[in-house]
């Protein structure tokens, strides 16, 4: 090997050292930083035998950087409707509790028996009417719970979307400069990282599919097959709904013009943030909904007072009422407004033997003229709250039952879809927890490795400068014998 091409040699070794130990010190000071992967510097031989840097590139792992994408999204689904349901059993206590409505129900029957068995007792009666308070408190603040569930998810989801649109410009910011810095050859590890953290935050919010194309562009797309980003943002928008009350649906979110969430969705998000917000306030909170109305129109119906002279007068509210001088009609929205009727009770000035003798709505539904020991009318209150009826099929849960089963089957309708959210949350979030880890594994920076290989790096080093000063002795030496 002649000097001049040893000297050559030696240069070129040395740069591409530097340029590798430029690397790693890249690495460890990037480390702990979220999204950084390890940068790697790719050398080549050169025909003359020199090594030189041909790209700096990063470690990746497409199958599991997919993999954790998905699972971040699924995470974020489930958690949300996991918060909203733990949110619906606060509101309608512990299962086993005396606040749930099963339990006041059970023990609004127990009063209309006692007070039958001893219709002449005052007492019995004011205790009846205290039991139906607790009962109309409990379906109307469960009610209201179900209501603010619903208007916080709904302000979620524009919370939602205005964070993916925000992603979204910054992404378009770092992609460019991917496509364009990979265009010029230049070193783009950097902002390919500062891109993959905008679309793991993406993925938060609504699922997302992300397809590579020349030059490292990505198209993104949502779980549901609607076009998210392709060269230039797509618009996503959502319009809130102050407040959602009983059989009002909330407006859909849109994808560059397709709807992807709700009941008439083109292309439905099937995770993500979005998805389980617009499931909880669409069908989870709007069954409960259901199955509280439901609860409520029966009690207004099993303690309606009838015409008794024979007039036809139309059933009128008795114990219970939703605030107007007419019994409902439907069960929408009654549970909210479900109320003891002022006439029966004490502390209103009225009288909580009208419900022994009935005419709470006049003397056409007197059913008793004056004997204190008359008791059918609180027997068949009894009967009617024992009955077998029809509950709205949309309730989710056996639309044939007496009003105490199906107040219990609702009561473990929402445990067993806490119990399944719980699990589903814990599941993904264990999943999540691998992925990331795996991911990190192999492509994160292991500042031990750093280490070791700056090391390695600087004896190369080290015995490149020391040829180069070799090579330079002999030209003096040669130069010396020339002269």
């Amino acid at each position: 090997m002649s000097l001049s091409l040893a000297l050559n040699t030696a240069r070129s070794s040395l740069a591409a050292t530097s340029t590798q130990i430029e690397t790693t010190a890249r690495n460890i000071a990037n480390a702990g930083q979220p999204g950084s992967s390890r940068k790697i510097a790719v050398t080549t031989t050169e025909a003359s035998g020199g090594a030189t840097v041909v790209t700096v590139s990063r470690a990746s792992d497409g199958p599991l950087y997919t993999r954790m994408l998905g699972a971040t999204s699924n995470a974020a689904d489930r958690q949300a409707v996991l918060d909203g349901l733990d949110r619906l059993r606060t509101g309608l206590g512990e299962a086993t509790g005396e606040t749930a409505p099963a339990a006041r129900l059970g023990a609004l029957s127990d009063a209309v028996t006692q007070f039958a068995n001893a219709p002449d007792d005052p007492a019995l009666g004011a205790e009846l009417v205290t039991k139906a308070q607790d009962l109309a408190s409990t379906l109307s603040s469960a009610a209201a719970t179900v209501r603010a569930v619903r208007t916080d998810a709904d302000a979620g989801m524009a919370r939602s979307v205005a964070r993916v649109n925000d992603l979204l410009r910054q992404f378009a910011t770092e992609n460019d400069t991917v496509v364009r810095g990979t265009g010029a050859g230049r070193d783009v590890s950097d902002a390919m990282d500062r891109r993959d953290t905008l679309l793991a935050g993406i993925a938060e919010e609504m699922g997302v599919t992300a397809v590579s194309r020349g030059n490292n562009d990505l198209v993104l797309y949502t779980d549901g097959g609607a076009t998210l980003f392709e060269t230039t943002p797509r618009s996503v928008s959502f319009t809130t709904t102050p407040v959602l009350t009983a059989g009002m649906s909330g407006q859909a979110v849109m994808v560059d013009g397709v709807s992807v969430t709700g009941a008439d969705a083109t292309m439905p998000l099937r995770s993500g943030r979005l998805a389980g917000l617009a499931e909880l306030r669409d069908q989870t909170a709007v069954t409960l909904e259901t199955q509280l109305d439901s609860m409520a129109f029966a009690v207004v119906q099993a303690f309606a007072e009838t015409d008794q002279s024979g007039g036809g007068a139309p059933d009128a509210p008795g114990l219970f009422t939703d605030g107007s001088a007419n019994l409902p009609t439907q069960a929408t929205g009654l549970a909210a407004k479900l109320t003891v009727n002022p006439a029966v009770d004490p502390a209103q000035g009225g009288t909580p033997s009208l419900l022994r003798d009935g005419g709470i709505n006049g003397a056409a539904y007197v059913a008793n003229a004056g004997p204190a020991s008359f008791a059918d009318a609180l027997q068949g209150r009894s009967a009617a709250l024992a009955e077998v009826r029809s509950f709205d099929p949309a309730s989710g849960i056996p639309a044939q039952s007496t009003l105490a089963d199906y107040a219990a089957a609702s009561t473990g309708w929402l445990e067993g879809q806490r119990q399944l959210a719980a699990n589903a949350a814990e599941s993904e979030t264990a999943l999540l927890a691998h992925a990331s880890s795996a991911l990190s594994n192999a492509t994160g920076i292991n500042m031990d490795e750093e280490y070791a290989r700056q090391l390695d790096l600087e004896r190369s080093y080290q015995a490149s400068a020391k040829l180069i000063a070799v090579v330079n002795s002999l030209f003096d030496a040669l130069f010396q014998a020339v002269r």
